[in-house]
């Protein structure tokens, strides 16, 4: 188990985190959100043992998670983590920079085991091609595979897919977080992406302002938004009273309501529109099935 006790830390005179406690199991997959500049990647960064903590312990399991005070070298041997520049080798191949630190000892078992990271990051492809020739999005899943060559006990993830484009995605959000349930890998996600969270994550904190302001399954959450922060990770999100927060889909158009509104605007979302309108003196938004002309008057009922 992974267990952060009592952390503050800061830079200089600035807080950056204060008073974080937190509990991950084996093999459980922890997302971290918040707002740029709430904290995550020091938090991540911390638990890694790139900085010297002056208040509050880190444990993996009996150990104890120090900083460069008390190791030469950065980090521990379990741990992996994966930033947002990489660090990879450009002028040598994908599969050599994953298999960089495996032992050549054992040839075949080393290239089996390149050639399935290979298939998790879904870059089959591109195994001979020079990563100084790969995309942004193609050098980030060749950064998570090297992470994991070498099975680590912990993933820490800073906006694992920010780089890769939305044909890739989806599928590579699967095949990894799968592989790491698999393997029974624990993870922790810094993210600002919902789809990170939604179907994979056992559980999820929120930073704001230095603390931790939600704690719990996403599912929970998402369901029950105690902060407009927290809503606004989700969706489109309305703070409507006297029910409070109220999403977008969470409305419906009807004919007869004493809620009315003027439509401001409308964007198409795919399978539905977001209607933008003015309620009492506010913009509120609500999901519709089709396209409503600006200017219109219309009824709706909260559905909570």
């Amino acid at each position: 188990m992974l267990r952060v006790k009592h952390v503050s830390f800061g830079y200089s005179k600035t807080t950056i985190l204060k008073a974080i406690d937190f509990n991950v199991k084996t093999g459980e997959n922890l997302a971290i959100i918040g707002e740029s500049g709430s904290g995550k990647s020091t938090l991540l960064k911390l638990i890694y043992g790139e900085f010297d903590l002056e208040h509050g312990h880190i444990y993996w399991n009996e150990k104890e998670i120090l900083g460069p005070k008390f190791n030469l070298v950065i980090g521990y041997g379990f741990i992996k983590y994966v930033t947002q520049e990489f660090d990879l080798m450009p002028f040598t191949s994908v599969e050599n920079n994953i298999g960089k630190h495996l032992s050549n000892f054992f040839p075949v078992e080393k290239q089996k085991r390149i050639n399935e990271l290979i298939k998790v990051v879904e870059l089959e492809a591109f195994a001979k091609t020079k990563v100084k020739n790969l995309s942004g999005g193609q050098k980030q899943r060749v950064a998570i595979a090297r992470a994991l060559a070498k099975q680590p006990e912990i993933l820490l993830l800073d906006e694992p897919f920010s780089h890769i484009d939305n044909f890739k995605k989806q599928s590579l959000r699967r095949s990894v977080f799968k592989y790491l349930k698999e393997n029974n890998i624990t993870c922790i996600v810094a993210t600002h992406d919902k789809n990170d969270v939604l179907g994979f994550s056992d559980a999820m904190l929120v930073l704001h302002k230095a603390k931790i302001v939600a704690q719990d399954t996403p599912q929970n959450l998402y369901s029950n938004p105690k902060l407009p922060l927290v809503a606004s990770f989700f969706g489109e999100f309305n703070v409507i009273e006297p029910f409070g927060i109220v999403y977008a889909h969470q409305l419906k158009i009807v004919e007869n309501s004493d809620l009315k509104a003027v439509v401001k605007q409308s964007y198409f979302n795919g399978n539905t529109w977001l209607i933008e309108a003015e309620y009492n003196s506010e913009s509120m938004f609500i999901e519709h099935k089709v396209n409503i002309e600006t200017s219109s008057i219309i009824k709706f009922e909260v559905l909570v």
